[in-house]
């Protein structure tokens, strides 16, 4: 028993020190969202609509180019030390931002920020999913979802406090996005610490250090019995020595490849982003001040939190699909109240404290239940030969998908206003869910070996 409890310690601390890549993904991305305000004044950067779009969307860019480069890298140099890279690229990335002396200086630096976040929304889960033991794989991934909304958190808190304290300070988004530095030199300095996926070390034929980290983190008897079926799966491959892009046409991977890209936009296109970068601008068109809205905003990330806490609760009791399409079926109903309610209300003093109850209730459905297990789904359903270069490809649809949104997102607000902007992503939402419904498989309870043979069966079982 007191083994047993010594190896969960070592894979909470595992899980921990990986997730902050997590915490600075949420921050990273977030963080705009109150700065962009000041930035954009006429006496510092004095940005146009369109401007703002670039400027929020750059990192996205470059976070879609990092998610399909990283996977491939994660699956040539290991998933830790891929981490490790990460961290030296946001600690630099961040500083560059807060130094930028004008727009395109700042456009630079977000878009090789986006790399750091591109790759660390895949090497963190398949580090993880990797690293957990079946019954809790769920739990153990949807940590790092957690970290995301927390780093969110903390960038509401920071943007609020310093807009606050110092709103009129010349310069102070510089302090804002400076500080997202500090926890990159916490990532690099904990992962020289951790150790490397076992099932990354036994695909490189690392058999014996493999079994002794699989020690590390489950009971011996177990760790060997885990050994041999990864042994065992990764054999079935054993004459595929490298793996290549062309290894993600073959019909049963194809279809891994499919289902991952259509998860990937699902969880995108409700337009949750256009809340967590642009909710300062959402609140004050709904009639807050500047200082009100980033207060508010702390509310956002606050039931994001919340939120994601009972996701992880959820996740390993119920199935993926049932928490997927309760998700999606409570962001459109969302959606559409907040298109609803911004013409009902229009004029009136109360309109902002309805929208911001809307968009706490809307966050409730994307972090509870939605986000959290897409993270989960692109991590478990790729084989492990497969998973960084297959998950790339999955998220580079993500942050393609997230980067339309966050560039057309203030110039669709300022043409269409914000009830149609809204009924917009309500309606591409009822696209997603009838997706999900279709095509996304079950994987509770199976672990990834069980998950992979269900795919290469597929066909048989089908006809």
């Amino acid at each position: 028993m007191a083994q047993d409890i010594t190896h969960q310690n070592y894979l909470r601390r595992v899980m921990i020190i990986s997730t902050i890549g997590g915490l600075l993904f949420g921050y990273d991305t977030s963080v705009i969202n109150g700065a962009l305000a000041f930035m954009a004044m006429p006496d510092q950067l004095n940005l146009s609509p369109a401007m703002e779009g670039l400027i929020t969307s750059g990192l996205l860019a470059g976070a879609a180019i990092g998610a399909f480069l990283s996977g491939r890298i994660a699956d040539s140099v290991g998933r830790r030390k891929m981490i490790l890279y990460l961290s030296f690229v946001f600690f630099f990335a961040a500083s560059g931002c807060a130094l930028s002396m004008n727009a395109s200086g700042v456009i630079i630096c977000r878009f090789i920020l986006g790399l750091a976040v591109g790759g660390a929304s895949v090497a963190v889960p398949a580090f993880l999913a990797e690293m957990a033991p079946v019954e809790h794989r769920g739990r153990i991934v949807t940590q790092n979802h957690l970290m995301i909304v927390t780093g969110q958190l903390l960038s509401f808190f920071v943007n609020a406090a310093i807009g606050v304290a110092f709103g009129s300070t010349s310069s102070v988004w510089r302090y804002m996005l400076a500080i997202a530095s500090l926890p990159a030199v916490v990532l690099w300095l904990g992962m020289l610490s951790v150790p490397e996926s076992p099932r990354w070390l036994i695909v490189q034929g690392k058999i014996g250090e493999a079994l002794k980290v699989l020690k590390k983190i489950r009971e011996e008897k177990r760790a060997q019995k885990e050994f041999d079926e990864i042994k065992e799966t990764i054999a079935l491959e054993s004459s595929i020595q490298q793996a290549t892009y062309s290894d993600l046409a073959v019909p049963w991977v194809r279809r891994i490849v499919f289902i991952a890209m259509g998860i990937a936009i699902c969880q995108q296109i409700s337009g949750v982003n256009s809340i967590m970068y642009y909710g300062t601008q959402i609140l004050t068109e709904a009639g807050f001040s500047t200082q009100a809205a980033l207060i508010g905003n702390i509310a956002n990330g606050v039931i994001s939190v919340g939120a994601t806490f009972f996701g992880i609760w959820m996740i390993d009791r119920h199935g993926r699909r049932p928490l997927v399409m309760t998700g999606q079926i409570g962001t459109m109903v969302c959606l559409c109240a907040i298109g609803v309610a911004s013409n009902v209300f229009d004029g009136s003093a109360s309109l902002p404290y309805v929208i911001l109850c809307l968009t706490v209730t809307f966050l409730f459905f994307q972090q509870g239940f939605l986000s959290p297990v897409t993270w989960l789904l692109l991590s478990e359903i790729f084989p492990v030969r497969l998973r960084g270069m297959g998950m790339g490809c999955a998220v580079l649809c993500l942050w393609v998908t997230n980067f339309f949104i966050g560039f057309f997102f203030p110039q669709w607000l300022f043409a269409f206003g914000l009830s149609a902007t809204f009924f917009i992503f309500a309606g591409i939402e009822l696209l997603g869910l009838l997706f999900v419904i279709k095509f996304v498989p079950e994987t509770k309870g199976r672990s990834l070996e069980q998950i992979e043979i269900d795919f290469r069966n597929y066909d048989k079982t089908a006809t």
